[in-house]
């Protein structure tokens, strides 16, 4: 006999109080509340035999981008193996994509995803699972359509409508749709105040459109609602600091970094790598964040042979520059450059931008202005590749502007901020970097 969960996708139970923990384990993940973790692994206590209770726990770690998660999700295959004869095609489904990430085809994991959502639309574990699948690997037009393939099987009516509504303003930002995208996204919230990722969706589109008033208005107004209890909560705080940055606020982004994005020690990677982002834009402008960089630079120590997730070692290297940790530095590129030999999506992902991104930052830290702006201005190009948002990335042409500057290039300087200030407008920080520009020399113009 088998059941089916809140969106009515088939579970391979007959065991009613494990598909409603089930249920609740994944509401509290659509909504990045507090603890899914806790509710399933207390499902799977009670029933160690739950095959769907096991897909979700190993989802949960897949997502966290983590190789200290590689562990669990080995377990987790195990135990789904021991499973298999009872598990039903849904359930085999998310087992094939676990197998995929676990042998680094990260690629693959999300394509097994989208596979289960061909057969299974109402499966919205697996569309929020590929989701961040799809954002891991930066692809945005896949952040948008795997939403767009199932929404005609849901309706208005459904209690969790809003959560896919979330995940297609996102796609539809990370694609350029920025009306839609806005819309959608205000849709979204206005079910559901509570739900982070929406906020989130929508704050990226400010962002790309260079709106940090709206922006600043829209975080502050609402985070009553989406910020209480939620793990997600972090990165939104990261948004309303980018705002203020673009406001030359530096103040009031460090303000926030103690208070809600980094008050307390964390190692949660996607968690740092916000605070490694947001320290790294203000080391670029020359500002004194004190101690902050240690905590991160110590931590990330353990992960510098790592070579797991790319867009983490990115983060990893600014906060050994920052803190003059030569070594760590070598020994991360050195494992990145052990590993970009080997052939799978996770090496590609190294060979084509990590390995060439952390290079070129290692270079901006030995002050070889001219070898690392060479570097970022071809690798971002193809740096969608490894993942993160446009808004994440955006760091890269942060750090080429800055390394243009450093190295006297300001032919460069000025198209880059001619293309700055096309996207965005003539922000209070444009307009300062116009300003240190006019007061810099220049080279006759061919």
């Amino acid at each position: 006999m088998s059941l089916v969960d809140r969106f009515g996708a088939p579970v391979s139970t007959d065991r009613r109080a494990s598909v409603e923990a089930l249920d609740k384990a994944a509401h509290l993940l659509l909504g990045y509340f507090q603890d899914p973790l806790w509710e399933i692994e207390a499902a799977l206590a009670e029933d160690p035999d739950f095959v769907m209770g096991h897909c979700f726990r190993a989802g949960l770690h897949l997502i966290s981008s983590e190789k200290a998660a590689v562990p669990v999700l080995e377990e987790e295959l195990r135990e789904l193996e021991r499973l298999r004869d009872r598990a039903n095609d849904r359930e085999r489904g998310h087992m094939a994509a676990i197998r995929a990430w676990l042998a680094e085809d990260f690629h693959g994991a999300s394509e097994a995803y989208g596979r289960v959502l061909f057969d299974c639309p109402r499966d919205l574990i697996a569309l929020q699972l590929a989701h961040q699948c799809d954002f891991f690997l930066g692809q945005s037009g896949m952040l948008r359509d795997r939403v767009a393939r199932v929404l005609p099987d849901w309706s208005a009516d459904d209690a969790d409508y809003g959560f896919l509504q979330g995940m297609y303003a996102f796609g539809l930002e990370e694609c350029g749709q920025y009306e839609r995208a806005e819309a959608m996204g205000r849709e979204a919230v206005a079910r559901n105040p509570a739900d982070a990722w929406a906020v989130h969706a929508v704050a990226h589109v400010m962002e790309m459109q260079g709106r940090p008033e709206d922006g600043i208005g829209w975080m502050s107004e609402g985070a009553a609602r989406w910020s209480p209890g939620n793990m997600f909560a972090y990165h939104n705080w990261w948004h309303l600091a980018l705002y203020h940055l673009e406001r030359q606020e530096d103040a009031r982004a460090l303000e926030l970094y103690d208070s809600v994005i980094r008050p307390v020690r964390s190692e949660v990677a996607l968690e740092m790598v916000d605070a490694a982002s947001l320290l790294w834009r203000l080391h670029l402008r020359g500002v004194d964040v004190g101690g902050r960089w240690t905590e991160l630079a110590e931590i990330y120590e353990g992960m510098a042979v790592d070579a797991y997730y790319p867009f983490n070692d990115m983060h990893a290297m600014m906060a050994f520059i920052a803190t003059g940790r030569g070594d760590d530095a070598r020994r991360l590129v050195t494992a990145l450059q052990q590993k970009a030999g080997e052939g799978t999506s996770s090496t590609r992902l190294i060979r084509d931008v990590g390995l060439p991104v952390v290079t070129a930052l290692q270079a901006f830290e030995e002050a070889d202005f001219e070898r690392s702006a060479r570097i970022l201005l071809e690798v971002r190009k193809r740096a969608q590749a490894f993942g993160g948002s446009h808004a994440q990335r955006d760091i890269l042409t942060l750090t080429l502007l800055e390394a243009a500057r450093r190295g006297g290039d300001q032919a460069m300087v000025r198209g880059l901020l001619n293309e700055r200030e096309a996207e965005k407008g003539a922000s209070p920080w444009v307009t300062a970097q116009r300003g240190r520009q006019a007061a810099a020399p220049m080279a006759l113009a061919c």
